[in-house]
């Protein structure tokens, strides 16, 4: 299993933070607090799973940081990160800190890299036939790090956070672009089956949602010079992000219906579910925020309705990784 540990897997950390988060707007402060406690439990896990993985097997791990399909769920160690900064901001502000430049850093990094490493380890096959879902991460990674910088400026002082928030929401949206062209080509320029529509692609809405939830925490800083700046294009841009991600719901979920009621692909719990849990937490943070931020209480209230959805979602999700660890550790063979 630790061989086999998916680069993605801190997807559950994102997923049950923003749920966290969600419950949290919506006055559930004991709930919330459980599942900020499983965050923090599942980060600090994952973190020393993969450390062992790179002690122990580290040409599997340089091999999924390389590979086109698998690298880009590296990213989710940043959006985690930057999640559970921004929930905890308020509280424990030195150590959100820590992880916003811990998250920024690697996302950079990352960054710069991704288009060498994706090259590197696209064999013989060109890369727009591996381009998926995860692809998204990309943006994800970086309207997480706007997400947990505004979260922070709005309880420290001074112009650096505001800056690093907005030049993060201006690079999400650009990326976001970028992710789009290279996806849509690879669905129209190659064949798919029902088996190739896999949960990631669910972060095309994840990453649509996030861009709104980031422009609206920017929305609701205090007055300032790069905030007045860019702030018309940031609410604008934020709407247009919120309109798209409901717009691309009704799709994702017939996508669900037509690979495992029409082609009966059989759902089995992995990793990526976890990038469907995430989206609809996101969507539903987002939507409240927005509201919060534009005075339009509708979308309030749909933040409120959907967090319970997403928690129905997180619950589902966690029960059925709890059962398959059960199975792969305690029953081997199993499955």
């Amino acid at each position: 299993m630790l061989r086999e540990l998916s680069p993605g897997y801190f997807a559950a950390v994102m997923a049950t933070g923003i749920v966290s988060v969600g419950l949290t707007y919506d006055g559930r402060r004991l709930l919330s607090r459980c599942l900020l406690v499983l965050t923090v439990a599942a980060f600090v896990g994952l973190v020393l799973l993969n450390g062992w993985r790179l002690a122990s097997h580290r040409a599997e791990l340089v091999e999924d940081f390389t590979h086109p399909l698998r690298g880009f769920g590296f990213y989710t160690f940043v959006a985690a990160a930057d999640v559970l900064a921004s929930r905890i901001a308020t509280d424990q502000t030195v150590a959100a800190l820590w992880l916003l430049g811990i998250a920024a850093a690697c996302w950079l990094l990352r960054g710069y890299a991704v288009p060498w490493t994706t090259r590197l380890g696209a064999g013989e096959h060109p890369i727009v036939a591996a381009a998926n879902g995860t692809w998204f991460m990309w943006a994800v990674g970086g309207q997480s790090v706007a997400v947990a910088a505004a979260a922070l400026a709005g309880v420290r002082a001074g112009q650096t956070l505001p800056a690093v928030a907005v030049g993060a929401w201006f690079l999400g949206v650009f990326l976001y672009a970028v992710d789009g062209v290279f996806v849509a080509m690879r669905l129209l320029a190659y064949d798919f089956s029902a088996e190739d529509l896999t949960p990631p692609y669910w972060i095309a809405m994840g990453a649509a949602a996030i861009t709104a939830l980031a422009g609206a925490e920017i929305s609701l800083l205090p007055t300032d010079p790069v905030l007045d700046a860019a702030g018309d294009a940031i609410r604008g841009g934020s709407l247009f992000a919120w309109v798209l991600a409901t717009w691309l719901m009704p799709a994702l979920f017939a996508m669900g219906w037509w690979r495992h009621v029409t082609h009966r692909v059989p759902l089995r719990y992995d990793a990526s579910l976890w990038s469907i849990v995430f989206p609809l937490g996101m969507y539903a943070v987002a939507s409240t925020r927005l509201g919060a931020a534009e005075g339009l209480s509708w979308l309030v209230d749909i933040g409120r309705v959907w967090i319970w959805v997403a928690f129905a979602a997180w619950l589902l999700t966690s029960l059925a990784g709890t059962a398959h660890v059960f199975r792969r550790v305690v029953l081997p063979g199993y499955e």
